[in-house]
């Protein structure tokens, strides 16, 4: 099959499952963003999603595409170290040229910085949540669909904080490099659009880090307007 043999194909499968995944950050982001204003808002979206059946099939299907972006991104970096030494990723020469932008050169170690930060991630959310309550784990510091209780205890950590704020940065590294890229493989990125497209792509993948950023920080310093509404039972006042 074209899509597992061939070097397009490849290309393909890591463009399609990458946007994908872009996707997915952007409802995150939009979710992770009600708990910056209302606890309680925030945590009736949890019980929405928990570990219901449509959530736990959505879950697999995105751990899928995950792991095929990621089995697919190591095949590709070591066809290309072969073929071409050190450059991993081909740049058109739409671009400056002779200057190749670092994270294309680096999209490996972006790469597995985010997996690590992906890894953490799971350990602190899904794990107290969806898995805690499909296996009915009990002890833990808050219920599986407290999410705001969570991400309190979670960012109330600095060194968790400081881990978000590198992998977050990780993925804006990745995105801005991996946005236009995808567009590029899939053909909708002529001579007119590659510019286009580069800046949307920076616009949109800075505006989408920034929400995870902001909601980080706000709950690492206190700021946020949930932690004082008294909606959820964690109030700050």
């Amino acid at each position: 099959m074209w899509l597992i043999n061939s070097s397009i194909g490849r290309k393909v499968v890591m463009s399609v499952t990458g946007i994908s995944l872009i996707l997915f950050l952007t409802f995150h982001c939009c979710m992770n963003i009600v708990a910056l204003f209302s606890g309680e808002a925030y945590n009736t979206i949890c019980e929405l999603l928990g570990a219901n059946w449509y959530a736990v099939v959505a879950t697999l299907g995105l751990a899928f595409l995950a792991v095929v972006h990621i089995v697919y991104a190591f095949i590709l970096t070591i066809q290309n170290r072969k073929a071409r030494g050190d450059n991993r990723y081909e740049v058109p020469t739409t671009v400056n040229a002779g200057k190749v932008e670092w994270a294309s050169k680096n999209m490996l170690v972006l790469g597995i910085i985010i997996l690590l930060g992906l890894l953490l991630h799971l350990f602190n959310f899904w794990y107290n949540m969806m898995f805690a309550e499909l296996f009915g784990i009990e002890g833990l510091a808050h219920a599986p669909g407290d999410g705001f209780g969570w991400i309190v205890e979670t960012f109330s950590c600095p060194v968790y904080v400081v881990l978000y704020v590198i992998w977050i940065v990780a993925i804006w590294l990745h995105l801005t490099h991996g946005f236009w890229s995808a567009l590029q493989t899939l053909g909708w990125s002529g001579k007119t659009w590659f510019c286009r497209w580069k800046m949307i792509g920076l616009i949109y993948v800075t505006l989408l880090m920034l929400g995870f950023l902001v909601v980080v920080l706000a709950f690492a310093f206190g700021c946020a307007p949930s932690l004082c509404d008294g909606s959820c039972g964690h109030s700050c006042c």
